[in-house]
């Protein structure tokens, strides 16, 4: 499993690393609900999410940054998004990759990480990790039109989080739709980290392991919109718990 994890953030950061050297910083685009809703529900809009959707599956048109802001925001709308949900896609995806030489895959082993991604998107269609990793494999493939189509996704899904906040204070976190999307955030930008804290009710910090060249500590992050849509059954699979200052910390309800 550390393998896996070390050899996804390596392959996470170089992927997303010319993205980062070309971002321009503008002011933050704090997620408009009734925006996002008007936007991507209004058959006349031009941010209307089943074409927005259709534009960003067919690979035929780049999308612009407002494009990719109303599509991985206006998911959250969508009866397909369900962030509680067993992806078995996305874990056969990562076995794949656990057994994998990066330098030197196997034809087959790439042709599966494809068809395990294809279907794993349609649980979490912009995963950073799996648009990372189609990107990989066609390129191994030789298929440079494919892999730049994923390498587009990829960094524009980061710059769409990127853009909801400064991720520097808990007044102003990057929103994200899914758990790993938040470290993946953090991946691609070469840091490592520890597990996230919670902060309040919608906000979690992830604190690196060690402090950026300009005293960075960590990120913050938005994860209200998976609260929102968390089922009254669930158990969470990792420990998320309250911490006041020394007292016994309580479970995250």
């Amino acid at each position: 499993m550390r393998r896996l994890l070390l050899l996804l953030l390596s392959i996470l950061t170089v992927a997303a690393m010319s993205a980062t050297a070309q971002e321009v910083k503008s002011e933050p685009r704090v997620p408009d609900e009734e925006d996002i809703l008007r936007q991507t529900m209004a058959t006349s809009s031009p941010y209307y999410y089943t074409n927005l959707m259709l534009k960003y599956k067919n690979g035929t048109e780049p999308l612009t940054d407002l494009e990719y802001y109303y599509l991985y925001y206006g998911y959250a709308y969508q009866d397909s998004y369900r962030p509680f949900a067993t992806n078995h896609a996305l874990d056969e995806m990562f076995a794949i990759v656990g057994t994998m030489n990066p330098t030197s895959p196997t034809v087959g082993q790439l042709e599966a990480i494809i068809e395990q991604g294809v279907a794993a998107m349609e649980l979490d269609p912009f995963n950073p990790k799996v648009l990372n990793l189609m990107a990989f494999a066609y390129g191994a493939l030789g298929d440079s039109q494919r892999e730049q189509l994923y390498f587009n996704h990829l960094n524009g899904i980061l710059r769409a989080i990127e853009s909801s906040g400064t991720g520097l204070k808990e007044e102003s976190p990057w929103h994200i739709l899914m758990f790993s999307h938040a470290y993946d955030v953090v991946a691609s930008k070469g840091y490592a980290y520890h597990e996230s804290r919670i902060m309040s009710r919608s906000v979690e910090y992830i604190p690196l392991m060690k402090k950026t060249h300009d005293k960075i500590k960590g990120f913050y992050f938005d994860y209200s919109r998976i609260y929102k849509n968390k089922p009254e059954d669930y158990v969470f699979k990792r420990d998320r718990t309250w911490q006041f200052n020394n007292l016994k910390p309580r479970e995250y309800k």
